[in-house]
C-alpha cells in the first residue's frame, strides 16, 4: 500500500517522509486510510473497482458545498480518473473528529446551505447513491426530475435485479404516474448533499459540523430532511435549528414518506428484501 500512497502524494507534490499509514473503518465501498507525512495529515480513499468519474463527482460535490460558505467540508487535494481496473485515489484534508453531540448549529448551517438555489432541478452529471449509478439531468420541474431520475432509476435497477416485480412494480409505476398530486412541482431548487444519513456528517474537534461523501443535486429541501429522519444519527436539536432558519412546508409529514421511498428503494436494490416491507407500506399508503 505504501508505494501506491507515495505515488498518490507525489501528485500533490508532498514528497516528505511518510510517518503513519493507518486503515480507517466505516466505509462499505472504498478502502480508507489516515496518512501522515512530515508535512501534514491526509484522509485517502482508494478503490480499483469504480467508474472513471467515481471520485470526481465526490470532489465536485464537496467543492459546490464549500463554495456556499455555509458549512464545512474537507478540502480536496487530488483525485484520480481511473481506467477500467486501475486503482484510484481521492486525497483530502484530515479532520480530527470530536464527540458528535458537540456539533453546534448543525441544523442552521445546513439550512443556510439549502438557501443556495438554482432555477432548475437535478444535476448536470451522473452521480452515485452508495455503489449504484445515479443518472441525472436538468429538469424544469421537481416532479419530473424526482419521478424520472430518482424513483425511475431505482425502478429500472430493481426490475433488472428482481427486487421490484409483480404488485410492488405495479404500485411503484402508479405512484410515479401520480407524483404531481403528492409532491410540489416547483419548490425552491436547493443545493442538497443528496446522501445525508448519520454516517455522512461528523463533528470536528472544535465542535464544528462537517459534511462528507456528498451526492449532490438541486431539489426540494424537504427531500434532504426526510432522509435525515430515516435512519437517525443526528443531534437532538438538529431539526429545531434547521426549521428556525428554513421552515419546512406545512405538508412535510404528508410528503416525507414518498421522499424516504427513494432511499429505501436504493437500500432494497443494494442490500435486499430486508427493506421490502418498508417500501411496500409506503407504496400502499399512497396508491392503495
Amino acid at each position: 500500500m505504501e508505494p501506491f500512497i507515495r505515488h498518490t502524494l507525489f501528485n500533490i507534490k508532498d514528497t516528505s517522509d511518510i510517518q503513519t499509514v493507518k486503515p480507517i473503518s466505516g466505509g462499505d465501498i472504498n478502502q480508507s486510510y489516515y496518512v501522515a507525512t512530515r508535512e501534514q495529515a491526509y484522509f485517502i480513499k482508494s478503490n480499483e473497482h469504480v467508474s472513471e468519474h467515481f471520485f470526481q463527482v465526490e470532489a465536485e460535490g464537496l467543492k459546490l458545498i464549500q463554495e456556499t460558505g455555509a458549512i464545512r467540508v474537507p478540502e480536496v487535494y487530488y483525485y484520480d480518473r481511473p481506467k477500467s481496473g486501475e486503482k484510484a485515489a481521492l486525497v483530502m484534508e484530515w479532520i480530527e473528529s470530536g464527540p458528535s453531540h458537540s456539533a453546534e448549529c448543525f441544523g442552521e448551517h445546513l439550512a443556510n446551505m439549502h438557501q443556495h438555489t438554482l432555477e432548475k432541478y437535478g444535476y448536470g452529471n451522473p452521480t452515485f447513491i452508495g455503489e449504484l449509478n445515479q443518472p441525472n439531468a436538468w429538469c424544469p420541474t421537481w416532479t419530473e426530475y424526482y419521478s424520472r431520475y430518482r424513483l425511475g432509476s431505482q425502478f429500472k435497477i430493481g426490475v433488472e435485479k428482481g427486487t421490484i416485480s409483480s404488485l410492488r412494480k405495479q404500485r411503484l409505476l402508479k405512484l410515479m404516474n401520480k407524483i404531481e398530486q403528492i409532491i410540489p412541482d416547483t419548490p425552491k431548487a436547493s443545493l442538497l448533499h443528496g446522501d445525508l444519513w448519520g454516517g455522512n456528517w461528523m463533528a470536528a474537534k472544535d465542535g464544528e459540523a462537517v459534511l462528507i461523501d456528498p451526492s449532490v443535486l438541486y431539489g426540494d429541501h424537504a427531500f434532504e430532511l426526510a432522509f435525515t429522519e430515516l435512519f437517525g444519527g443526528f443531534p437532538a436539536n438538529f431539526l429545531d435549528e434547521y426549521h428556525a432558519s428554513f421552515p419546512l412546508p406545512d405538508d412535510y409529514q404528508d410528503i416525507k414518506p414518498v421522499y424516504q421511498l427513494f432511499y429505501l428503494l436504493a437500500h432494497l436494490n443494494m442490500f435486499g428484501e430486508m427493506y421490502g416491507g418498508h417500501v411496500d407500506r409506503i407504496l400502499k399508503h399512497y396508491v392503495g
